[in-house]
């Protein structure tokens, strides 16, 4: 079996706050291959990492990212009272993108990353890439967004690894012949236009697969990479296999 990379979705969000250093730490502790991200620019255009534009159901609160300073957005704290309670109340806060990359560097350089770009402007991409080539680890990822215009700015302006998504979830679609990669959901993949997805010829990442019936049927559909919320079935049954 060719490898299948382990990827934390968000970390290990199912049992840490999502897209939190701390959720990152504990994901590349378990054994990660590589992790997601999600990437928005605050109003003083700091790369931060947050999946909802909105902070309020991360937060408790609400609040724009891109109406935010960096010191604004580092006042709140992103503790998923809607998972978690008040667990991680006061314990975490939203990370800036070098924030993340100084702890790849420091737990694991060679670390894939999945870079999700959420605010869908073409600043937001160059301010991402830049930073993710400064780090050195430009090679080492893939760049993920819902929006056929972004893919295609990362793979003409930059030559990235891009990876979209089915047409019908697609902001601006205008093909796949700028992805290098399709992601599927699991919803999708177990629907009745999962085969259809599937046989495009393209490398897949499947997601989120977060039992061992769910890693299993990912493994048999020949996916390239594999996400979890919670990576532990996943990197039960594929460490056992390497």
């Amino acid at each position: 079996m060719n490898q299948i990379y382990i990827e934390g979705h968000r970390g290990a969000c199912a049992l840490y706050p999502e897209n939190t250093l701390l959720s990152y730490q504990k994901a590349i502790e378990m054994g990660v291959d590589a992790i997601e991200f999600d990437v928005w620019l605050s109003s003083d255009k700091v790369p931060v990492l947050m999946h909802d534009r909105n902070v309020a159901r991360a937060c408790g609160v609400a609040g724009v990212l891109k109406s935010m300073t960096l010191a604004e957005i580092k006042k709140l704290c992103p503790y998923s009272p809607e998972t978690f309670g008040d667990r991680f109340l006061g314990q975490v806060e939203i990370p800036t993108l070098y924030e993340l990359l100084d702890l790849q560097k420091a737990l694991k350089p060679d670390l894939k990353l999945g870079v999700e770009i959420k605010e869908y402007t073409e600043e937001t991409v160059d301010i991402t890439v830049k930073a993710l080539k400064e780090y050195g680890v430009f090679d080492q990822c893939w760049f993920y967004a819902f929006n056929g215009r972004i893919i295609r700015y990362i793979k003409e302006k930059y030559n990235g690894r891009t990876m979209g998504y089915p047409d019908f979830q697609m902001k601006e679609f205008d093909g796949y012949d700028a992805y290098d990669e399709i992601g599927i959901s699991m919803a999708v993949a177990k629907s009745e236009v999962g085969d259809f997805y599937m046989s495009k010829g393209l490398p897949m990442h499947l997601y989120c697969a977060d039992t061992e019936e769910d890693v299993r049927f990912c493994i048999e559909k020949g996916a390239s990479l594999i996400t979890a919320n919670n990576p532990t079935a996943l990197l039960s049954i594929l460490k056992s296999e390497r």
